[in-house]
């Protein structure tokens, strides 16, 4: 990373050993990735309750130029915009940059933030960020640079967490006082107000369906094209993204339980070891775990009311009629190979004895993956509400609060092999909890062996 560039200031910043803050994971984007992520995001400004503070880099005037139009209509929801790019012919001269409410900062060519790419969005009701640098020549190896624009390589990282958002806003302000210290001063008034209102961010839902939907066009665009595949992965790889830092966002924001899915996904990882399951099936055990609290979402109806973005449709409806009882996980259907996933975490709380939700399913008709994820969770909850009083006994009272449960609620032979897990626990097996690196997960997605969930899905309509 350059020297005294924004992405790199925030590098150093959560190094790791840095007091209160967690080393940040970063991935490699294509460009066209990130127009339609950065899309997506700005265009949830239009709807956002909140008129937020925008901070971009554009690197280059023209290439600000080449969205000035989209950034007048961004303006009209806008507090305040500031745009860093280094100057080109026309740059101050368009009429959005001729906005009472729009700042520009030309930066000097030798500046390392002049070789960015940055989107920071900060309202109480919506933060988001794309944080990115464009590689070097010797980045790229003996493969050169690439001759076609989408395929530019930029690294770096986006994310919806609303304390990172603020933390990279200051970097950035701080650099904006080097050219205007008047307009920094300003921006740190706005941010300082905006700070006081933030509330729970029920908005972030909205923007994880455009998100999704917007990177799915790209992927339509790509293949219309006949573009590589490279391109493509990257695309679904960052639809997956959105949904791991959803994921994450419920975890932070739950005070008692704040490394839920983490917790989830260690256990059902060593639950699939000791059962003995497929590769394959482990994977999907384990992101279906890191995504398991997204079916209790409260504010998902609203994100698939009829005609959202216009890509929930009628032909989604028909391919999975039982999840609008779960809309949280119909969340996951916006991206179809996730559907398996959808399909585990919608049944997570059936019922061995046929009395659970949403579609009374019993013993073996509940899909296996959905079983474990069930009782695990369950179990991580009950372990984390022990510790809180006797941390000495949570592993037991934990389990025997399960057992107690077995062959009604729970599948026996599930509960034994927990028990047998809690065994290996107290004996000295270690278990260690690693937050998944989002920006390197997409090889927990894994197609294979749908079918049985697809014959699922069937039978539950007949059942719903």
């Amino acid at each position: 990373m350059l020297e005294g560039s924004i992405l790199n200031d925030l590098r150093v910043a959560h190094q790791p050993g840095a007091i209160g803050k967690r080393p940040l994971n970063f991935g490699v984007y294509y460009k066209n990735t990130l127009v339609s992520l950065c899309h997506a995001l700005e265009d949830c400004i239009l709807s956002c309750s909140s008129a937020p503070l925008v901070i971009t880099a554009f690197q280059r005037g023209k290439w600000y130029l080449a969205e000035a139009d989209r950034y007048g209509e961004i303006a009209d929801h806008a507090q305040q915009i500031v745009i860093m790019a280094s100057g080109d012919t026309g740059f101050a001269e368009h009429p959005t940059s001729q906005r009472s409410n729009v700042a520009l900062v030309e930066l000097e060519k030798s500046d390392p933030v002049a070789q960015e790419w940055h989107l920071m969005i900060l309202a109480p009701s919506y933060t988001a960020m794309v944080l990115c640098q464009e590689l070097t020549p010797e980045d790229y190896g003996v493969q050169g640079v690439p001759t076609e624009d989408l395929e530019r390589k930029f690294y770096g990282f986006w994310t919806f967490e609303a304390g990172l958002v603020e933390e990279t806003v200051n970097i950035a302000i701080a650099h904006i006082e080097r050219y205007n210290p008047d307009l920094a001063n300003q921006l740190r008034s706005r941010v300082a107000e905006i700070s006081v209102q933030t509330s729970e961010q029920d908005e972030i839902y909205q923007a994880v369906s455009m998100v999704v939907n917007y990177l799915q066009v790209g992927q339509e665009d790509l293949r219309a094209r006949s573009k590589h595949e490279a391109l493509d992965n990257n695309l679904t790889s960052n639809e997956l993204q959105a949904f791991l830092r959803l994921a994450q966002l419920i975890d932070q924001t739950d005070i008692s339980n704040p490394n839920a899915a983490a917790e989830v996904a260690t256990l059902s990882e060593a639950m699939a070891q000791l059962l003995d399951l497929p590769a394959w099936q482990l994977n999907r055990l384990k992101l279906s775990a890191l995504l398991h609290r997204l079916a209790f979402l409260r504010r998902a109806d609203s994100v698939l009311s009829p005609g959202s973005f216009g890509r929930i449709s009628e032909q989604q409806t028909e391919e999975a009629p039982c999840c609008p009882i779960v809309p949280g996980a119909q969340i996951l259907r916006n991206m179809g190979r996730m559907n398996a996933i959808a399909t585990i975490v919608t049944h997570q709380s059936e019922q061995w004895n046929g009395q659970g939700q949403p579609a009374g399913l019993a013993g073996d008709e509940i899909p296996l993956e959905s079983r474990i994820l069930g009782l695990l969770a369950e179990f991580q909850q009950r372990v984390t509400q022990e510790q809180s009083t006797n941390p000495e006994t949570a592993l037991n009272h934990a389990l025997a609060q399960c057992q107690a449960e077995a062959g009604d609620r729970w599948d026996s032979k599930l509960v034994e092999a927990l028990g047998l897990l809690v065994s290996a626990m107290q004996q000295g097996l270690s278990l260690p909890i690693q937050t998944p690196k989002i920006a390197a997960g997409m090889w927990l997605l894994d197609s294979h062996s749908d079918d049985e969930l697809l014959d699922l899905s069937d039978k539950v309509t007949e059942q719903v």
